[in-house]
């Protein structure tokens, strides 16, 4: 590759433009990578063995917040996430990080994991191009092809955009079965979520087999928790637990048959990180908390806290696993904010939010759940005719063990015709106004159902993350890990 900048030859090089970007911190390029200077992160190079990258997709300040909140009251105890706040013996850097993309100050989950996957800032919906075509090289790659192993965990398709920001090069997002083409072709070693759809012959529209593509290469190949938990730990592996997404935390935990089929993020990741580490070399690892963002879409506040929960139970994993490591940069962040949810003030002093908030103990399943029910999908324009304002009322009632009232109830069942209609058309869908009925008994409410500008929360520790400043641009993750692991070279080259 002639050009260092990408595969194509287009543009400047990688390496003129971090010396232009050096001498232009705070300039505010469009596009631009990092405001971190390169002579300063070399001072680094090569000090981190591994880089595990956490990443909670659209987790708004309040989702961390009241995930918190339902934490220190079911369990006693503060999220590893605050708790890394609160210990005083633990070392991190902490700061905001402006997380907007190439053509919007909102980004998507694509581009936004693009800028840390390929260090440039892209439009939102393509993965890892640029506005010209330009293909730049991923993260993933970079790694792998310094000798360091490669993996990708999460709750989502595997396919989905923010594991493929680490990984994979398309102009559209949803190109998935392409996606996971190329994850057969670039020989990462770890691949462990949801997505069957796009391996199965009987389940992709082209009837490729790419579960036999995989095991020609030597991949073991798992579908079941006992699956998972029974393969070696020498051979690369793909493990796709459900045909789309995997169901939600509050889902899994009231049904016994899921426990048993779809392992958590936590044992996921666990598996990961006994897998990578027999590489001597190191490696990478995304880990992606991806439904906390669905649960936001969707304004539903159980779906979204205990799948925060879910993701924050994959945190302290690797923080036991870094506990007594000083070779290992860990990165914790999120891609965006996401309906920007709250606990809101309610009862005379605001006495009785902590007692409305408390009625998310008694849930039992999330709004998916609860469409399910009826064959309702959240792209549908309006429900079947042969659904009743009964039928539902029923199941969302069942789900939140919640008593609404007749008026709330002939609300929503509108808001399933498509005939609800509120200043703000955003919350016209059966989403957001269940969110809205619920709100006046567990005090939650969300803005939007849709992702947010707002600049996000990142922690770090191990060796470079000293070098995070506490306002940090996308895009300065990149040069932060490839300096850090010493993998430059293999990005330029």
């Amino acid at each position: 590759m002639s050009d260092l900048r990408n595969r194509n030859g287009n543009g400047i090089s990688r390496l003129d433009f971090l010396k232009s970007s050096a001498l232009a911190v705070g300039g505010g390029i469009v596009g631009s990578r990092m405001d971190i200077p390169v002579e300063k992160l070399k001072k680094h190079s090569g000090k981190a063995k591994n880089v595990i990258f956490l990443v909670s997709d659209g987790m708004s300040a309040g989702t961390l917040t009241m995930a918190d909140l339902v934490k220190r009251e079911q369990q006693g105890e503060p999220t590893w996430w605050i708790n890394l706040y609160e210990n005083p013996d633990r070392k991190f850097n902490r700061g905001l990080m402006d997380m907007a993309s190439l053509d919007s100050s909102v980004t998507d989950s694509a581009a936004a994991a693009s800028s840390w996957g390929c260090g440039y800032r892209i439009n939102n919906d393509s993965v890892n191009l640029g506005p010209g075509g330009e293909e730049y090289k991923t993260i993933l790659e970079i790694f792998r092809d310094a000798g360091k192993s490669t993996g990708l965990v999460t709750t989502t398709r595997i396919t989905h955009a923010t594991p493929s920001g680490f990984s994979a090069n398309v102009p559209a997002r949803g190109m998935e079965d392409e996606i996971a083409e190329q994850y057969s072709e670039r020989d990462y070693d770890l691949l462990l979520g949801g997505g069957r759809r796009h391996f199965s012959a009987d389940l992709r529209d082209d009837g490729k087999d790419l579960y036999q593509v995989f095991r020609e290469k030597g991949y073991s190949i798992v579908q079941t928790r006992e699956e998972l938990h029974r393969a070696g730990r020498r051979s690369k592996l793909l493990g796709t637990f459900n045909d789309s997404h995997l169901p939600y935390s509050i889902d899994h935990q009231a049904d016994e048959e899921l426990q048993r089929s779809v392992p958590t993020l936590s044992e996921m990741t666990q598996t990961a990180l006994d897998r990578l580490e027999q590489n001597e070399d190191g490696f990478i690892l995304q880990v992606e908390g991806g439904r906390v963002d669905h649960g936001a879409h969707d304004n539903d506040a159980a779906g979204m806290i205990y799948d925060q929960i879910a993701f924050d139970d994959a945190v302290k994993v690797v923080m036991d696993y870094t506990e007594d490591r000083d070779d290992t940069l860990v990165i914790l962040t999120t891609d965006h904010g996401n309906a920007n949810p709250g606990l809101s003030a309610h009862g005379p002093g605001y006495r009785e939010s902590p007692k409305m908030f408390r009625t998310l103990h008694q849930y039992r399943h999330s709004f998916e759940w609860v469409y399910n029910q009826f064959g309702y999908h959240w792209s549908h324009d309006s429900i079947d005719d042969s659904v009743s304002e009964n039928q539902i009322r029923e199941a969302l009632e069942y789900a939140t063990q919640t008593r609404i009232t007749d008026e709330e109830s002939s609300m929503i069942y509108k808001a399933f015709q498509g005939e609800f209609r509120a200043p703000y058309r955003n919350r016209e869908d059966p989403g957001a106004v269940m969110a809205g009925v619920l709100a006046n008994y567990n005090g939650v409410y969300f803005i939007s159902t849709q992702h947010t500008a707002d600049y996000v929360e990142i922690a770090a520790w191990g060796p470079g993350s000293e070098e995070i400043p506490a306002f940090v641009k996308n895009t300065a993750l990149f040069d932060l890990m490839v300096e850090a692991a010493g993998v430059r070279r293999y990005a330029e080259g």
